[in-house]
């Protein structure tokens, strides 16, 4: 199966158990991994026959921007449960994403690193 790679997405959301992170918000990176046959792509050239990367991006940073959720496993979930569904007519289906949603700055006192939830979903149809 061949793959679509999108890395350094990047959007301000509202995602976090503290009140606060609710409030105020932070940056979130996600990258992803897109299984998809692109075979009639390499032969036509066109980008119907493929995913738009330059739209899933605008999505997924739309998501960001617009949903509040406690959990990063959530968020993750909701762009997997987005990607997965059905594309425009003629656009190859998405057999499988891998997700990695990071926490760039997380609030834990006295840690400067990130936090990445990770998950793996197929497509179920």
């Amino acid at each position: 199966m061949d793959q679509i790679r999108i890395t350094g997405i990047r959007a301000y959301g509202y995602i976090g158990a503290l009140p606060e992170e609710q409030v105020l918000g932070q940056w979130f990176e996600v990258n992803l991994i897109l299984w998809l046959d692109l075979s009639a792509a390499g032969t036509s050239d066109r980008l119907s026959d493929t995913v738009d990367y330059g739209a899933v991006t605008l999505q997924v940073q739309d998501l960001i921007k617009t949903v509040r959720f406690a959990l990063l496993e959530r968020l993750a979930a909701a762009i997997a449960d987005l990607l997965l569904t059905p594309l425009p007519p003629h656009s190859p289906p998405i057999h499988q994403v891998q997700v990695a949603v990071t926490k760039l700055t997380p609030p834990i006192p006295n840690f400067t690193g990130q936090v990445t939830v990770e998950i793996l979903r197929k497509r179920t149809d």
